[in-house]
């Protein structure tokens, strides 16, 4: 059985994360973590009729023994987007925070699973790969930018447009997990689906701005929280499934180095030399098996936006790494 750690377990996605990780089979123990209102949130769960048991954790001097045991760390702390916020503003504010939470990892569970939920991804992830290497226990193949909702958006929204049904359609993703760094390639969706151009990139333009849908509708007062929850927990579930012997098939942001040889065709097709990209992977007990390759080339539509993604990915990562250069170690 498997021990999950989710941090930031009381925020808007924390929260919904955290009661659909208690519905999970596999889970033997669920160690919720936050700086405020974790009681409450946690005894609540607890009393769901499942069989794995359930922790809570206050404060930065209880994190180290919310993190003891652990095989699987979720981050989701942070703030979320909110209406006029920059990408830059977002950024100032949990690049700190992702910082501090993968030191704690680092020392007290070096060898888990790290699954970040936590924005800006193109460039959190860039900077727990920095602390983990500045720590000696970098692992490439346990690092993972959460952007399943990338592709769960694919479906849905194809669906909505083509009546198809969502849970059996899948389209691949990737790129990074913002804006034009979002790549659906909606040419290589199973059952394959017949699109227009336009309708092709009516698709690509809803799924890249999905996020900015939900912050409109929400009148300022939020993000995507629920569809996020949703979006980590499968993901998580798929972690788990995959410590536990079963070889599965994902779509993450992770360092290419977790598979040279693999990272090979998303070199050749866009992402040059880029450190990071999201591509679909197969998991397994150690983390990230192989990079799985495409099935298929990319349309020429779908080429240029790889192009797109990879130069702004450049910057993003960038300064993610520029911001761990020019912050000493917290401890």
């Amino acid at each position: 059985m498997v021990a999950v750690a989710v941090i930031g377990a009381a925020g808007g996605i924390g929260q919904p994360l955290s009661l659909l990780l208690k519905l999970t089979p596999g889970i033997s123990r669920l160690s919720l973590y936050d700086i405020v209102n974790m009681p409450g949130v946690a005894t609540d769960i607890s009393h769901i009729n499942t069989n794995s048991s359930v922790e809570f954790y206050v404060g930065q001097s209880q994190l180290s023994n919310a993190l003891r045991g652990i095989n699987i760390v979720v981050i989701s702390a942070g703030v979320a987007r909110k209406p006029g916020m920059t990408r830059n503003d977002l950024f100032s504010i949990n690049a700190s925070i992702v910082r501090e939470l993968i030191e704690a990892v680092a020392d007290t569970c070096p060898k888990a699973l790290i699954a970040i939920v936590t924005n800006p991804l193109n460039s959190t992830v860039p900077i727990a790969a920095h602390v983990l290497k500045s720590k000696n226990c970098y692992n490439p193949k346990r690092l993972f930018g959460i952007t399943t909702l990338d592709s769960i958006r694919a479906s849905r929204f194809v669906r909505d447009t083509h009546g198809i049904d969502a849970m059996e359609l899948h389209v691949p993703v990737v790129g990074g997990h913002s804006g034009n760094t979002i790549v659906p390639l909606l040419s290589m969706a199973t059952p394959q689906v017949k699109l227009s151009q336009k309708e092709m990139e009516d698709l690509v333009q809803r799924i890249q701005y999905g996020g900015d849908e939900i912050v409109k509708a929400k009148d300022g007062e939020g993000s995507a929280t629920l569809s996020m929850a949703y979006a980590g927990a499968r993901f998580t579930s798929s972690l788990v499934q995959a410590v536990g012997g079963a070889q599965v098939m994902e779509s993450a942001f992770v360092p290419l180095a977790a598979d040279p040889q693999g990272a090979h065709q998303i070199r050749r097709l866009g992402a040059n030399s880029l450190d990071f990209f999201a591509v679909p992977i197969e998991l397994g007990k150690t983390g990230t098996l192989r990079i799985v390759p495409l099935d298929a080339e990319p349309n020429m539509l779908e080429l240029k936006a790889i192009d797109i993604a990879a130069h702004t990915l450049k910057d993003n990562i960038a300064q993610g790494i520029k911001y761990m250069d020019s912050n000493q170690p917290l401890h």
